[in-house]
């Protein structure tokens, strides 16, 4: 049976491609979904080409087009960040995916409720990682994800329901994926840290 493509950012999956060189393996999301899907990991950072490790960055600005900045150095990354996105959302790997799931609160990868340092005001409102918001502007239809909310089994039955719905332009095939969905395990570790 043909497995459903979901992309992934690639610390859940176990690589260090962290800021520390660490990673963010997420146990349960492996275990409900692995053998079911095959993951097309993606980590904006190191494939726009840069190191691992790094200096942590995060984003600041106005939440609705925020910068990405390193923390101490205050390099201003979004240029070559944004480049990167632009060619990376036309390549065939992220063509016809049925989902993605995001590490929460990264600067490039989180959803939603990632801070966004405004240093006019000293607010510090809530917005959604550079690359995460491309992908949802350009594929507005493809079901995403943050690994966080996959752990309650009510948010991971309504997006396997969501990644078994088929498209109208492209019908996708049948999985067994929503006996999966009332699975429960370990949490996968902690949320993270400060720096991405």
């Amino acid at each position: 049976m043909a497995r459903i493509r979901v992309g992934i950012s690639r610390c859940l999956l176990g690589d260090g491609v962290r800021y520390d060189g660490g990673h963010k393996r997420d146990g349960l999301l492996l275990e409900v979904l692995g053998d079911l899907v095959e993951w097309v990991p993606v980590c904006p950072e190191v494939e726009c080409g840069l190191p691992v490790p790094r200096e942590p960055m995060r984003l600041e600005g106005a939440a609705e087009s925020p910068h990405l900045v390193t923390v101490s150095t205050g390099i201003d990354l979004t240029d070559r960040m944004s480049s990167w996105i632009r060619v990376r959302m036309e390549e065939p790997d992220l063509m016809g995916l049925c989902g993605f799931v995001f590490k929460s609160r990264s600067p490039s990868c989180g959803l939603r409720g990632v801070d966004v340092l405004d240093a006019r005001s000293g607010r510090t409102p809530v917005g959604s990682g550079l690359f995460a918001q491309a992908f949802m502007a350009r594929f507005p239809r493809v079901p995403v994800e943050e690994e966080g909310r996959l752990r309650d089994p009510g948010h991971r039955e309504v997006f396997i329901g969501r990644l078994l719905r088929p498209s109208p332009a492209e019908p996708r095939p049948r999985h067994r994926l929503a006996d999966r969905s009332s699975m429960v395990g370990p949490e996968a570790g902690r949320e993270g840290e400060s720096g991405r």
